[in-house]
């Protein structure tokens, strides 16, 4: 029962956005607010070290104690720039990959696969209740990198 349940909120989740990545445009380079989050322009991502644990833990289905969740809040509130809050996240999520070795289709860590972790980061800021840009108004506060095979 709980891997359905599991499975179809992941679809819904995948639903909602690839319809967001396609109504703005998402893998466009063109310039926005966004490109104030760029490292070449001297923007500095933030670590997420708190999003990092929490994440692994509930990839892994562990319980997420208290205090793990509200660091990572708090880290992920702290960028002042919600459009800098997605990218920040893919950032983190990329270096737990390369941290670990993982290739596309490989269990992350015991019982965590690759789509699964990306798919919890993604879902962080719905989790924290922190704003990130979203254009089709629907309320979903999931990044819109998660349904693209590339992160």
């Amino acid at each position: 029962m709980w891997m359905k349940t599991v499975f179809w909120g992941l679809l819904l989740f995948m639903l909602v956005a690839t319809t967001m990545a396609v109504e703005y445009g998402a893998r466009s380079h063109n310039s926005g607010p966004w490109s104030w989050c760029d490292p070449a322009t001297g923007y500095k991502v933030s670590a997420l070290t708190g999003c990092r644990a929490m994440v692994k833990l509930q990839c892994m289905g562990s319980q997420v104690p208290e205090a793990v969740l509200r660091d990572c809040c708090q880290q992920l509130a702290d960028i002042n720039n919600e459009w800098c809050r997605c990218g920040d996240l893919s950032s983190m999520l990329r270096s737990v990959y390369q941290e670990l070795g993982v290739r596309e289709g490989k269990e992350v860590l015991p019982g965590c696969r690759k789509e699964v972790m990306k798919l919890t980061a993604a879902s962080v800021p719905e989790v924290c209740k922190v704003p990130i840009p979203n254009p089709s108004g629907d309320g979903a506060g999931v990044c819109y990198w998660a349904a693209y095979p590339d992160v």
